[in-house]
């Protein structure tokens, strides 16, 4: 079992390698790679010194699995032809997730579409996966028909550029233009943007919730509307979740639903002041959900607050999983 993992020196690679030590992923070798300026520093795994590998180097070492986190335009370049080489790739850009050809997916919902020919396996946007993660088990139950959706979305999740404009202007510290992730300080700060602005004035992360969710689901009659908000917070999204379904529910059957799927936690306890919060979801793999409540204005209407790590089950960690199905189904 050759592993590699592209991106490894950026915010989510290094997750990754969190991850995939604390999974105890089986490997022989394991193979760091990462952009040309990057190529030929040492990084530590598990407890050992690794070369930073070019891609050519690592394609010419035939990788059994290349976890990528390295953008887009990297992704579009170069995991085809890691594919080439019979290497299963599980990117974690948003290259391939809108791809009718390639399969998005969030492992405990859809890990069983996986072939043996998918050799090119897109993971979802972090908001996507968590709100998922949720919803799923009340899709089957109950339809959902149509969503409301308000995000407020750590800086981190930006990468490496917005955790150091959020430090610095933390400290108080002068940067200058280029230097900044957002066109305004995030410290004590909300921005209504998310990624850029495409068509009807939406961003690109919005309009990730419409368009990942119905392929996730296998549905594209759901109705879906999105707000994301960037917030200055360490780590950790949250959602505010308006969920309309076509048949009747009892919040009983609801908590049960959410009690019992894979990967969800809830905290709901309203008494004891207990909910979901980032602080509390950091450096956790579950998906928090809480805040669970009729929605008195419509017919078969809830609220839900959606709580998950980012860079854990919104990316490193969802992507990890995928790579543990692919060894325990014996397609590697």
């Amino acid at each position: 079992m050759k592993l590699a993992v592209v991106g490894v020196t950026g915010l989510v690679g290094g997750m990754m390698n969190k991850v995939l030590e604390e999974f105890q992923f089986p490997f022989d070798e394991y193979l760091p790679v990462a952009s040309e300026k990057s190529v030929g520093k040492q990084i530590e795994f598990k407890g050992k010194e690794y070369r930073v590998l070019s891609m050519d180097e690592a394609i010419s070492q035939k990788p059994d699995i290349a976890i990528f986190s390295a953008g887009g335009q990297t992704s579009l370049e170069w995991a085809p032809k890691f594919a080439e080489v019979g290497c299963f790739v599980i990117d974690n850009s948003s290259a391939w997730r809108m791809d009718p050809t390639k399969k998005l997916i969030v492992p405990e919902i859809n890990a069983n579409q996986i072939t043996s020919d998918d050799k090119i396996i897109a993971n979802p946007n972090c908001s996507t996966i968590q709100m998922v993660m949720a919803l799923w088990p009340l899709h089957k139950a109950f339809q959902i028909k149509r969503l409301v959706i308000s995000t407020y979305q750590s800086f981190t999740g930006t990468g490496v550029k917005a955790v150091k404009q959020y430090d610095s202007e933390r400290r108080g510290v002068q940067q200058d233009k280029e230097e900044m992730a957002y066109h305004y300080p995030i410290f004590a700060n909300c921005i209504p943007q998310c990624d850029v602005f495409v068509e009807h004035n939406y961003t690109k992360e919005e309009m990730k919730l419409v368009n990942e969710t119905q392929k996730i689901m296998n549905d594209g009659g759901i109705k879906i509307t999105a707000t994301a908000v960037r917030v200055p917070v360490d780590g950790g999204h949250s959602e505010s979740v308006n969920v309309e379904f076509s048949k009747p529910y009892s919040l009983e059957d609801v908590y049960t639903l959410l009690n019992s799927a894979p990967g969800i936690t809830v905290l709901d306890d309203v008494n004891a002041h207990i909910y979901p919060m980032p602080l509390f979801a950091k450096d956790k793999n579950d998906v928090f959900v809480g805040r669970i409540r009729r929605d008195l204005s419509i017919e078969n209407g809830l609220n839900l607050w959606i709580v998950a790590d980012n860079l854990r089950k919104g990316a490193a960690t969802n992507a990890v999983q995928i790579a543990q199905y692919l060894v325990a189904q014996n397609l590697v």
